[in-house]
């Protein structure tokens, strides 16, 4: 007779859970209860309903809250081997982590121990970084803290905005989950503590965080717009008492040593006038070429022409 299948509680939200949940599957594990978050009406829902996907497998679903008394009784009562954490977005009490048999593990955005926390994807973009990744580890009763089981590098491109390297990481993390369900199941995964005195902790990002400084550096000023992009809120700037999203930003000239200047006599924040994909704009140190910027309640401004005619020389943004 064959050993029964693994039975894997899942919690989790958005496109991660879904792939999550499909990995899953495919490994042979048993879902009886996904619990999630229902959509907030105010979100661009951009990814595939998880919940669906759970319920087109048979898989009971629920959006009670994990401090509900009677969600830790339903977890209880589905005896799991392993609790899953796929992009849940509330912390999972120790009470509840306790009860998979063989332990409750999280799939993080980062290569812990460095970024921890809240939105590492967009937060890797804001710091500049070159490469990130996704970890597979046990958790404990502290934030993205417990032993590493497994991670999947990527790289990250200079024209990455949050979008695209979300889908390198979603990619990455396939890949790290199809290698590490199997062992996982079999008992044969290793495990390993992080270097506690490499973490790194960045917490929840809110729309306000997407405010231009121009004093900035231009370099600075391109990866907050990139990070924060569609499907994000957005950086955003002010002209003539206006809010203007800015949601494309390259600097004229991205080497770090040439980044160190902007035009004599240009204060940060003034449009310096046209360019073929755009508009320039000094910042504190070098100068940013604008690609896409709307005016609040107004059209997006998507070519060279449109952003001239809007933001003409002498502009005072900010």
């Amino acid at each position: 007779m064959s050993a029964e299948p693994p039975r894997a509680l899942v919690c989790g939200y958005g496109e991660m859970a879904a792939l999550g949940l499909e990995c899953l599957f495919d490994a042979g594990y048993a879902v009886p209860l996904f619990i999630t978050h229902a959509d907030d009406p105010g979100e661009t829902i951009w990814w595939r309903s998880p919940a669906a996907l759970a319920r087109e497998r048979g898989v009971e679903v629920t959006t009670a809250g994990l401090a509900d008394p009677a969600t830790t009784g339903r977890i209880a009562a589905a005896a799991p081997d392993f609790l899953f954490s796929f992009y849940y977005r509330s912390m999972i009490a120790p009470v509840i982590l306790a009860i998979p048999r063989r332990g409750a593990l999280n799939l993080h955005g980062s290569l812990l121990p460095r970024f921890r926390g809240r939105a590492p994807i967009n937060w890797v973009l804001v710091q500049g970084e070159t490469a990130t990744g996704v970890t597979l580890h046990y958790m404990d009763a502290k934030p993205d803290h417990g032993d590493i089981v497994d991670q999947q590098a990527v790289s990250i491109d200079f024209e990455d905005t949050a979008r695209s390297l979300f889908d390198k990481v979603a990619g990455a993390a396939r890949v790290l989950l199809r290698r590490a369900l199997p062992p996982l199941a079999a008992g044969t995964a290793g495990r390993r503590p992080q270097a506690h005195d490499q973490a790194s902790y960045f917490g929840r990002r809110t729309p306000a965080d997407g405010r231009i400084d121009w004093s900035w550096p231009a370099l600075r000023i391109h990866n907050l717009v990139r990070a924060v992009t569609r499907p994000y809120p957005g950086a955003f700037t002010e002209v003539a008492g206006r809010r203007l999203l800015v949601w494309s930003a390259r600097p004229v000239d991205p080497r770090p040593a040439e980044a160190g200047s902007r035009p004599a006599g240009a204060a940060p924040g003034i449009v310096l006038g046209p360019a073929d994909a755009g508009v320039v704009v000094a910042c504190g140190a070098g100068s940013l070429l604008l690609r896409a910027a709307q005016l609040e309640n107004g059209p997006e401004l998507a070519d060279a022409a449109a952003l001239a005619r809007a933001l003409p020389a002498g502009t005072r943004l900010g």
